[in-house]
């Protein structure tokens, strides 16, 4: 071997080896994909009526019967046309109520910091929702759901035991993140633990879920932050929680998505899927109208 070549590949050896030469930090996940399609569907209003409560919109939809006892799905974080539409073509027995507040989870973990803002809420939507469908109503079961960001006020809402016990069911569309223990921003040879307090009541609701007296799904992709936990890794941590294993499952989902676990028992389920792009994030909200069918509180 020529003596300069057999220089440069020592050099690389020495530094590959090197305990000072650290890996580089990971860069966040593209805003592209050109992998597969990501089907969209126009903007468009399902027909129905509609009522500002507090910040957030009470849609019922056209058709649905009114009675004494309905679902109410009260969803955290974007476009309310589109939510709707999924209540609307999965003909759910069930009022929703959509909130889109902004960027960022603590937009809505602020907007129910206030312990009692939740009870308002349903106290405001049976109201309404009785003026609307013409006789009282009240809500059985409630159902959470949330994507991206919207996890914010679904922790906020359940750390309120009285609330916790009043959910039946949550729905987590790529939308549970936490920090990190350590510093996110230094270079990595092992993944870094997670903030336990940011999953504190997710962890409790994952082993309820488990054990049949609560349903959780909780779906995500494979986008990397960088700098906080990413919606796989906060999956583990349940998961780990509830003393449940990944099971490796390879399927085509909704959208042509492509599932690669499933995983879960009882009332708690984890779907897992590929893709670490923006638009394989944005799928998990077009998806929702999928994981709403899932539930069985709802048929």
């Amino acid at each position: 071997m020529r003596p300069a070549l057999l220089a440069v590949l020592v050099s690389a050896c020495a530094a590959l080896g090197s305990p000072a030469q650290a890996p580089a930090p990971q860069n966040p996940s593209p805003m592209s994909d050109t992998t597969r399609p990501h089907p969209r569907v126009a903007e468009e209003s399902p027909r129905g009526q509609r009522a500002a409560i507090g910040a957030g919109t009470l849609f019922i939809r056209e058709g649905l019967r009114p009675r004494d006892r309905l679902a109410l799905i009260i969803h955290f974080h974007g476009a309310p046309w589109l939510v709707e539409r999924h209540v609307a073509a999965a003909r759910l027995d069930a009022a929703l109520v959509t909130f889109q507040l902004g960027s960022g989870s603590g937009v809505y973990g602020k907007a129910f910091a206030d312990a009692s803002e939740f009870g308002v809420l349903l106290e405001e939507a049976r109201t309404v929702a009785a003026g609307l469908l013409g006789r009282r109503v009240s809500w059985d079961p409630i159902v959470l759901t949330s994507f991206s960001a919207g996890y914010g006020a679904v922790r906020a809402i359940l750390r309120v035991p009285d609330h916790f016990a009043r959910v039946a069911a949550v729905i987590l569309a790529d939308s549970l993140h936490a920090g990190y223990q350590g510093d996110a921003g230094a270079p990595r040879s092992r993944d870094l633990e997670i903030a336990a307090q940011d999953l504190d009541v997710f962890l409790r609701l994952a082993s309820e879920a488990a054990a049949g007296r609560k349903r959780l799904i909780v779906t995500h992709s494979e986008v990397f932050p960088g700098t906080y936990a990413s919606t796989t890794e906060t999956a583990d941590a349940l998961l780990r929680s509830a003393g449940v294993a990944r099971r490796a499952r390879l399927a085509e989902g909704p959208l042509g998505m492509q599932q690669l676990s499933d995983s879960g028992r009882g009332g708690l389920h984890v779907l897992g899927f590929a893709g670490n792009s923006a638009p394989d994030h944005m799928d998990h909200l077009y998806a929702l109208g999928d994981w709403l069918r899932r539930l069985d509180v709802l048929r």
